[in-house]
């Protein structure tokens, strides 16, 4: 279970791409978490996927 809140949530996800996924997919794929939906609750928040960079910014 991943968090629900988007500051919590964007912490989580930016530690978790960090330091064991090389890539959004990858985790998406591995913790079985719906993309679009994870994008679009820390779009909320004013923040999006940099690909290069692999973390949320």
């Amino acid at each position: 279970m991943i968090p629900q809140d988007p500051i919590i949530l964007l912490s989580y996800i930016n530690t978790k791409l960090r330091d064991h996924y090389t890539s959004l997919d990858q985790l998406c794929r591995e913790l079985d978490v719906n993309q679009a939906e994870l994008e679009r609750k820390l779009g909320t928040v004013d923040y999006t996927y940099d690909r290069a960079k692999n973390q949320f910014i």
